[in-house]
């Protein structure tokens, strides 16, 4: 069994930002690979306190963090562009860092799904984070989703 943990913040209001694009991808995986032995979770605390959320999960599953794909944001890849990575440490994401501390291990997956704009500085992280996606920024993050779900559907 397989645990697939997307991150975000839970609420009306954050659908649709750049710090929820976890949230995002676990939707289209979960729509492609149903059936698959795998189960997907959107902690519905904020993402700065997701890791006692992921660590109950896979205690109660009793799943090894080694078989935890954990999705989420990345403000220092370009939007487009994702990375897959294990056993890392959390390069400043306070999210993964909250689930490398409830876990008390890295050794766990991460897919870091890039928002950093191509064209300009990040002045306010929180703010930039926060915000909606451009409709143009939407189209790329739909398409770069749409390979993400093609190479985990490779790998299952």
């Amino acid at each position: 069994m397989k645990l697939i943990v997307g991150l975000g913040n839970p609420g009306k209001e954050y659908e649709g930002t750049r710090h929820n694009v976890g949230f995002f991808c676990v939707d289209k995986l979960k729509e492609a690979l149903a059936g698959a032995k795998i189960i997907f979770a959107k902690p519905d605390k904020f993402m700065n306190n997701s890791g006692p959320a992921v660590a109950k999960i896979l205690r109660y599953h009793k799943i090894k963090p080694s078989d935890l794909l954990v999705i989420h944001d990345d403000k220092d890849i370009p939007l487009g562009e994702y990375k897959i990575q294990t056993g890392r440490g959390s390069a400043g994401h306070k999210g993964a860092q909250s689930i490398i501390d409830a876990l008390d291990t890295k050794d766990f997956t991460r897919l870091r799904v890039g928002i950093a704009p191509t064209d300009k500085e990040i002045k306010n992280t929180s703010d930039f984070v926060l915000k909606k996606f451009s409709k143009k920024e939407k189209e790329i993050i739909n398409q770069v989703s749409n390979e993400i779900v093609e190479r985990i559907k490779s790998q299952i």
